[in-house]
C-alpha cells in the first residue's frame, strides 16, 4: 500500500483528462466489462471517459445516486463472474463504499474501486471534499494511487484506485476509445477436473464427513461422493446437490449420530450455523482443512491438516452414509408435518416455495439473518449440473446492500433462466435505495420475496430472546419498524404483491410481471423463538 505523496509531487501535472483516458483504457485492458458510476464533479473525467468506451460498445454503464448502492451493484456482477468497477467522487463518496468492498476483500472478489481524488497539493489542507483517501479501506485492500503507481488489479481481493485529478475537469475534445483485447483472466479450476487434479489422499476408515460452507464448489460434492460421505452443505456452498447432500444436517450433529463423527473435511466458509462450529471445534474430531478465500483465510477452529485438493481412493462403509440418510429422512418428515401444522405463513415455508421456484439455471441471491439458514432447512434438492446458481454475502455476512447485489448478479448473468432474491423485511428496508433506478437504467427480471414480520426475527431465536430479556428486547433487538412496503415500492415504481399464505405466494412466484417486483410474504415474529425450539427439538 503506497503512502501519501509530498505536496511537491510532479505527477499532478498529467492532464486530467489524459490521465482518465488512460485508467479506463487500462481497465479495458484487464477485462473491466460493467463499471457502476456514482455522479459527482472530481470524478467527471473519469465519467466522461467510461460514458465514451461505454457508447463505443466496450463495456456496460450503470449510474446511481447512491455510491453504498452503486458498490453492492458492482460487487453483485462481480460475484457471478463480471469483471466490475465502481466510480465515484472524493470525500465521504469514498466512505460510502466501504461496506462493499469489505464484503469483497472477505469473499476474494476481485471488485475494483475507482476513486476520484485531490490533487496532492491539496493534501493536508481544509479543502472543499479533500480527505486521505489513500488507504481509507484498511490494510486488507489494495490501493494504487494513481497517476504515481503502476495500476496493476488483483485476481483475489479487492483493487483500490485512487486518481488524483486537477482542473479542468472535463474534456475539452471527443475521445475516440481505442479497440482494445482484454488480457486473459486465470480461470479458478471448479468442478471434477479441479478434483482430479494431482492431491493428497485421504484415507478411509475414520467416520468423516465433509462440510461445504458459502463458495466451497463442486469439489466438496465431488469428494463426498466418491468417498461415500455425509455431506454438510450450506445452501450457497455450490455443493447443495447429489444424493449425499443433507437437508437437516445441522439437526443431527447434537444427536449420537452427530457426536459419532471422528473427521471432517472442510472447504468454503461456514458460517450458518452453531452445531458446526461446535462439530468443528470439538477436540475429539480431527478437522482437514481445504484452503478458503478471501483476505483472512486461517481457520477460526484448530485445523490438524490443510490439504489444497483432498483426493480418496476406493469408497468407504456404505453403513456410514446410509445411517446418516436414514436420519436425515426422518427428521425431514418431521419437520414438513410441523410447519403443515402451523396455523399461519412460516418463513421456512416461504423460503422452501422461493426454492422450488429456482428452475435450472435459474440464480438466487439469498439475505443474511434468518432467510439463508431457513433455506438451509427447506431448500429443494437441487440435480447435479443443472446450473442453479445460489449465492450470498457471506464474506462478512451483513445485511446492507443485499437489494443491490442482487440486482447486480441478475445484470451479470443475462442468459440465467430466472432470477430470485430471499431477504428479510430489515435487509430489505436497509437498502431500499437499491430501488431507485433512473428511466435509462436496465432493469434485470428480478423477484424479491421479503419475509416481513415487522423487525428483526433473528434475534428472538439467540440469547436475547429469552423471556428474561423481554422488556428491553423490542427496543434493543425487535426493532419493529410498521412500513407499508407496498407504499415504499409504489415510490419507487416497483410492483409489489403482498401475501400471507402459501397458495398465494406461490401463485405470485408462479406469475412474474418481468422486471424488478417485489412479493412480500407476511409472517408472525411472536411465534419465531417457541417454533425454532421445537425444531431444533426434533430427533431421528
Amino acid at each position: 500500500m503506497t503512502g501519501a505523496p509530498s505536496s511537491t509531487d510532479s505527477t499532478d501535472s498529467t492532464d486530467s483528462t489524459d490521465l482518465a483516458r488512460s485508467v479506463v483504457t487500462a481497465l479495458l485492458e484487464s477485462g473491466v466489462t460493467e463499471v457502476v458510476l456514482s455522479p459527482g464533479s472530481r470524478n467527471a473525467p473519469l465519467s466522461f471517459a467510461v460514458h465514451a468506451v461505454a457508447e463505443a460498445g466496450l463495456l456496460r454503464l450503470h449510474t446511481r445516486v447512491d455510491e453504498r448502492t452503486a458498490a453492492f451493484l458492482a460487487l453483485g456482477l462481480t460475484k457471478v463472474g463480471a469483471r466490475a468497477a465502481v466510480l465515484c467522487t472524493s470525500g465521504t463518496a469514498v466512505a460510502n463504499l466501504h461496506p462493499a468492498v469489505l464484503e469483497a476483500a472477505h469473499s476474494g472478489l476481485p471488485l475494483v474501486v475507482l476513486t476520484a481524488d485531490r490533487p496532492a497539493r491539496l493534501r493536508g489542507t481544509g479543502a472543499n471534499q479533500t480527505t486521505d483517501q489513500v488507504g481509507v479501506f484498511g490494510r486488507l485492500v489494495i490501493t494504487r494511487d494513481l497517476p504515481a503507481d503502476d495500476l496493476v488489479l488483483a485476481d483475489d481481493g479487492p483493487t483500490h484506485l485512487n486518481v488524483r485529478l486537477d482542473e479542468p475537469l472535463v474534456p475539452a475534445d471527443v475521445w475516440v476509445p481505442p479497440a482494445v483485447a482484454p488480457a486473459a483472466r486465470a480461470a479458478r479450476p471448479t468442478g471434477p477436473e479441479a478434483q482430479a487434479a494431482a492431491g493428497e489422499v485421504l484415507p478411509l476408515g475414520p467416520r468423516t464427513v465433509v462440510v461445504a460452507g458459502d463458495d466451497a464448489g463442486p469439489p466438496a460434492r465431488v469428494l463426498a461422493e466418491r468417498a461415500g460421505w455425509p455431506l454438510l452443505a450450506e445452501p450457497t456452498s455450490g455443493s447443495r446437490t447429489g444424493d449425499n447432500a443433507l437437508r437437516c444436517y445441522r439437526l443431527l450433529l447434537d444427536t449420537d449420530l452427530g457426536r459419532s463423527v471422528e473427521r471432517v473435511v472442510v472447504a468454503g466458509h461456514p458460517t450458518l450455523s452453531r452445531p458446526v462450529t461446535r462439530l468443528l471445534s470439538r477436540t475429539d474430531v480431527e478437522v482437514v482443512s481445504v484452503p478458503a478465500r478471501g483476505a483472512w483465510p486461517d481457520r477460526p477452529f484448530p485445523v490438524d491438516h490443510e490439504v489444497a485438493r483432498p483426493v480418496v481412493e476406493g469408497h468407504d462403509d456404505p453403513a456410514w452414509l446410509e445411517a446418516w440418510r436414514e436420519a436425515d429422512r426422518s427428521v425431514g418428515r418431521q419437520l414438513d408435518r410441523l410447519l403443515a401444522a402451523e396455523p399461519g405463513l412460516t418463513p421456512h415455508e416461504v423460503a422452501a416455495a422461493v426454492s422450488r421456484g429456482v428452475p435450472p439455471g435459474g440464480l438466487l441471491y439469498v439475505g443474511a439473518s434468518s432467510p439463508v439458514r431457513d433455506l438451509d432447512l427447506s431448500v429443494a434438492r437441487y440435480e447435479v449440473g443443472d446450473r442453479r446458481k445460489v449465492v450470498a454475502n457471506r464474506g462478512l455476512a451483513g445485511i446492507d446492500g443485499t437489494i443491490s447485489s442482487a440486482i447486480g448478479a441478475a445484470l451479470g448473468r443475462p442468459h440465467g433462466t430466472r432470477n430470485l432474491a430471499l431477504m428479510g423485511d430489515v435487509t430489505f428496508l436497509h437498502d431500499s435505495g437499491g430501488l431507485v433506478l433512473g428511466p435509462r437504467e436496465e432493469r434485470p427480471d428480478l423477484t424479491i420475496v421479503v419475509v416481513n414480520d415487522d423487525g428483526g426475527a433473528i434475534f428472538s431465536m439467540l440469547e436475547q430472546g429469552a423471556p428474561e430479556h423481554a422488556d428491553p428486547f423490542e427496543v434493543l433487538f425487535g426493532t419493529p419498524h410498521g412500513v407499508d412496503l407496498g407504499s415504499l415500492c409504489a415510490a419507487t415504481r416497483t410492483p409489489h404483491w403482498r401475501v400471507d399464505n402459501l397458495p398465494e405466494l406461490e401463485h405470485a412466484l408462479a406469475n412474474p410481471n418481468g422486471g424488478i417486483e417485489v412479493v412480500e410474504a407476511v409472517v408472525d415474529r411472536r411465534t419465531r423463538r417457541d417454533l425454532d425450539e421445537r425444531i431444533r427439538a426434533l430427533r431421528p
